[in-house]
């Protein structure tokens, strides 16, 4: 008996260590194609990131508004896609093309670039940006798995995203190096509407370093993984040539294979021979290992999919995690008692680009981090804050109070009652919020979302620091918003707009010696629309631009009709922003061959009150050129008169409702007639606007005004009309005094 359990554990034992030296030798050839397999997934998804970290911006209404329009809102880019891509997900180049392939925007080694810098790469991203708007076919690229587009199937709220957007990553070389390169198109994620023709295409590129080389080998437990110029020659050590998608040999991958099959065979088998003892250690040992690379495998995935839902610099749950809890939280409704609301509130902080410009984005870094910490202290635990990027914030309650919205505000405002200590300054912040809940304003995680989007903007509207809450006729609002501003597009194209001058008259000779150009459109179906209307809206869409610039043009073209007069002519502050104004002056004086000093450039306080380096260059170039420049509506919103001594202006239009009140209100008076006194001092002219009456004429005569402009002397006519209406002008003789009137002193008041 003994005999025959020694020969059987003699027969399985030999037969034991055979399975065991076959198994070493097969793992030892497996291991090194399972490695390569691992290694050319985990490439894939590093692809598939540089195009998550695109479409984290790409994929946005607000990026589609910002960029999508006629011009760049370049402080727009250079923030929410310059700075957030280059910080947060490590591009060392962003670009941005227009429908038809031509830079309008990069950023490139931490700071804005000229658009001339796409060209030293548009050879090397050629077949990229091809790929991205012809497809496949058109790519010269080598066809890589789509791992990002498999990755958005997850999604169910970026499904009308997904549909809209083309996109394409590879490995391509740039500057003779290995880069990851990505090309997304931009499209909105909520509001299809807003995209109208070919959408614009975001391009990142983030060149190949070691670190990103090392994210890649701890991914796949491949700890030395490097990559070298030229094979590395060692016993144990694989070298793979490392070939770009263009076809570029980058250098080679190489690595210390794990080689199983080689522990298998010397040290799993010598044991056995050993005895059972032996065995069961190394079993032992064998799945403790296994174990720490199971767990590692699972803390890592846990990591990925808490990166991929939550906003890097603040750690709050992002944008997409934002959407899923709504939607849970929309579904339970139903559920719930009655009377229980979602409510969703969108926090913007109010001039946070300021804070920017003034204190550099690291402050604003460290701001937005306080921000986040301090709401989080403020707000009820279940509360669900997130951070949607740039300055803007959202918060998700669940109330079954009646005045639950107001209450959310309260605790939203309550963060911002004390100023945040950035970097040894004390920094007072206010903040702006909109509010929607549902089901009153909503069922679906897209009304929702955008409704509190839209009180957002209400509240912005009406002046900032505030908590609005949506309601039908915001909504009315936006709707006829957006319908004036297709028409105003088609306007635009089909020249449906129409200058109109209205005169400007001396009061030293009481003859018409200038005219302000207005623009005027009648709507086909709505009539006449006021400017107050359709030039906000062209603003906020990125029209003026281009807008402004025809008003330019016409206006310049037809002052020839009348050599003598001077025109002034509105600039928006707008214009002041895009980079190509001086540019646009001194080709328009070029092609139509008329002299700058002739022409008064008229200018708003906003400008001032947000004035920066680029604000005041721009200025001074103006008036460098020969242009002469006023300072519009004088007397309104933050008027100081520290603008009339810090920039130099050759004129002051002082606003219509101090001319209006300056019969039956002192401090009208007073008010006029120091403006002009200080005015007349710096040697400025003095512009009355809003004359209506013959009272009112000789009134701001006889306090100083140089000019007069209003319906007293003439409505706006058009340009056909200028002509015959100063040929039957009658001058009216309003010669003013070497001194201002005396104001009389207010009585004392009675009880």
């Amino acid at each position: 008996m003994t005999r025959i359990i020694r020969a059987a554990i003699s027969f399985f034992g030999v037969l034991l260590l055979a399975i065991i030296a076959f198994a070493g030798w097969s793992a030892n050839n497996s291991a090194t194609d399972r490695e390569r397999t691992l290694l050319e997934n985990a490439i894939n998804q590093s692809i598939g990131s540089v195009l998550d970290g695109l479409k984290s911006v790409a994929w946005w209404d607000d990026a589609v508004i910002k960029i999508g329009g006629d011009t760049v809102d370049v402080a727009f880019a250079e923030t929410e896609f310059g700075l957030f891509l280059t910080e947060t997900y490590g591009h060392d180049e962003v670009y941005i093309l227009n429908e038809r392939d031509e830079p309008i925007f990069s950023y490139k080694e931490g700071a804005r670039a000229g658009v001339e810098a796409y060209e030293l790469r548009r050879t090397e991203l050629s077949s990229l940006v091809a790929e991205v708007r012809q497809g496949n076919k058109a790519s010269a690229l080598k066809k890589r798995p789509d791992e990002f587009g498999r990755t958005q199937e997850d999604y169910r709220y970026l499904t009308k995203a997904v549909d809209a957007a083309r996109w394409a990553g590879h490995i391509i070389s740039v500057d003779g190096k290995p880069a990851f390169v990505g090309a997304i198109t931009i499209v909105p994620n909520i509001d299809l509407e807003l995209l109208k023709g070919t959408p614009k295409l975001l391009i990142g590129v983030s060149s190949i370093k070691p670190q990103s080389i090392l994210k890649i080998a701890r991914s796949i437990l491949l700890s030395d993984l490097k990559l070298t110029p030229h094979p590395v020659e060692a016993s144990g050590v694989v070298s793979e040539p490392f070939v770009g998608d263009d076809g570029t040999l980058a250098g080679y991958l190489s690595w210390t294979t794990q080689r199983p099959g080689q522990i298998l065979l010397t040290i799993i088998l010598p044991l056995v021979a050993c005895g059972v003892f032996a065995t069961g250690v190394l079993s032992s040992n064998m799945f403790r290992r296994l174990w720490r690379a199971s767990s590692e495998l699972a803390q890592r995935e846990a990591r990925s999919r808490h990166a991929a839902r939550h906003d890097a610099l603040s750690g709050l749950p992002n944008r997409q995690h934002m959407v899923e809890e709504v939607e849970a939280k929309l579904a339970m409704l139903d559920h719930a008692p009655r009377g229980t609301r979602a409510i969703a509130a969108y926090i913007d902080i109010d001039r946070f680009k300021d804070i920017n410009d003034t204190l550099g984005h690291e402050a604003g870094d460290k701001l937005i981090e306080a921000v986040s910490k301090r709401l989080t202290t403020r707000l009820r635990g279940d509360d669900f804050l997130a951070r949607f990027g740039g300055d803007e914030f959202a918060v998700l309650c669940i109330s079954a109070e009646p005045s639950g919205d107001m209450l959310l505000a309260h605790r939203i405002a309550s963060a911002f009652e004390q100023p945040f200590a950035i970097d040894n300054q004390v920094i007072p912040v206010t903040a702006s919020i909109g509010i929607a809940m549902a089901p009153e304003h909503g069922r679906t995680v897209d009304e929702l979302l955008r409704h509190a989007d839209i009180a957002l903007y209400e509240g912005k509207r009406l002046g900032r620091n505030r908590a609005v809450s949506f309601s039908a006729e915001m909504a009315q609002q936006v709707e006829t918003r957006h319908a004036i501003e297709v028409d105003l597009r088609a306007a635009i194209e089909r020249e449906e707009l129409e200058v109109h001058y209205q005169p400007i008259v001396s009061c030293r000779t009481g003859a018409i010696v200038g005219a302000e150009a207005l623009l005027r459109w009648t709507h086909p179906t709505r009539g006449v629309i006021s400017p107050a209307t359709f030039i906000p809206i062209a603003e906020i869409a990125g029209l003026m631009p281009t807008l402004g610039t025809w008003i330019l043009e016409r206006a310049i073209k037809d002052s020839k009709r009348w050599p003598q007069l001077e025109i002034s002519i509105n600039l928006s502050p707008v214009q002041f922003i895009q980079s190509d104004l001086e540019t646009v002056l001194r080709r328009l004086t070029l092609e139509h061959d008329v002299t700058p000093k002739r022409f008064v450039l008229e200018i708003t306080e906003g400008v001032l009150l947000e004035a920066s380096d680029h604000t005041r260059s721009v200025l001074e170039a103006i008036q460098a050129m020969g242009f002469k420049t006023a300072l519009d509506d004088f007397g309104t919103g933050y008027s100081s008169l520290a603008y009339l001594c810090n920039f130099k202006f050759d004129k002051i239009k002082i606003d219509r409702s101090f001319v209006t009140n300056v019969s039956n209100a002192l401090t009208s008076r007073t008010i006029v007639q120091s403006v002009v006194s200080l005015g007349r001092g710096l040697g400025m002219q003095i512009v009355a606007e809003g004359v209506e009456t013959e009272y009112e004429a000789l009134m701001m005569s006889h306090f100083g005004c140089t000019e007069l402009q209003g319906f007293y002397f003439s409505a706006p006519v058009a340009a056909d009309q200028l002509g015959p209406l100063i040929e039957k002008f009658e001058p009216r003789r309003m010669t003013a005094p070497a001194e201002p009137m005396p104001v009389e002193q207010p009585q004392s008041v009675r009880a």
